[in-house]
């Protein structure tokens, strides 16, 4: 239970004190590291004769949205960075423990704000493809007597994704906890291995998996 304590790095002077916890602190972390090397990595790009470094990244970067691509069509296509980004940060954030930090999604806060985001995107696509009056509509399909589920769907879906990385996460750090509480240090590290680096990306790609279906179902 102390492991998973959101524990308070600093606190802001301002409006009483404003407490950061250290989920907050690593999110920055992590997010000054890809954006420092997102600049590092784009730079002096070339259209003719293209180096090794640039002709990796558009392979992996080209496979990447190639993937969501076909997940949410055409109509979603504005959405595929938000989704390679979330993608990125979270696979990031489960692997970060390797290297001795506590990962952002053990805490509950950081994963409803990452369900809330997508929340919001989702429905945002919908009312932008179909307008007010469609989006409205939307919730009374196929039939009008299932318009109250439909709206329902609204914190359902937050509260699913939320919960399904928070969940899995912190599984995964329990069962390492008693394994390393039962058997010898070094008995672990396979264990340690599958669950923060094969757990970890299926996490990732489970969450973008699930809001790039709900983005594709909401403009279709």
């Amino acid at each position: 239970m102390e492991e998973l304590n959101c524990e308070t790095v600093f606190t802001i002077p301002v409006f009483g004190g404003i407490p950061i916890a250290e989920s907050v602190v690593v999110s920055w972390i992590i997010m000054a590291v890809l954006t420092i090397l997102s600049i590092c990595l784009v730079r002096n790009l070339k259209v003719e004769n293209p180096g090794k470094k640039q002709l990796v990244l558009e392979v992996a970067i080209g496979g990447i949205y190639k993937f969501f691509d076909d997940l949410v069509g055409e109509e979603g296509r504005r959405y595929i960075p938000y989704l390679i980004s979330i993608a990125i940060y979270i696979g990031v954030a489960n692997l970060i423990g390797l290297i001795g930090f506590k990962p952002p999604t053990k805490d509950l806060n950081a994963t409803a704000a990452l369900a809330l985001m997508s929340i919001v995107l989702i429905e945002y696509a919908g009312f932008h493809k179909k307008g007010l009056k469609g989006w409205v509509k939307s919730f009374a399909e196929p039939v009008a007597i299932i318009a109250p589920i439909n709206i329902l769907e609204i914190f359902i879906k937050p509260l699913s994704l939320c919960m399904r990385l928070f969940g899995n996460v912190l599984g995964s750090f329990v069962v390492m906890e008693l394994i390393k509480q039962l058997v010898a240090p070094i008995i672990p590290i396979p264990f340690s291995m599958y669950f923060d680096i094969f757990d970890g990306l299926i996490q990732a790609y489970v969450f973008v998996f699930l809001t790039a279906l709900f983005i594709k179902e909401a403009v279709e």
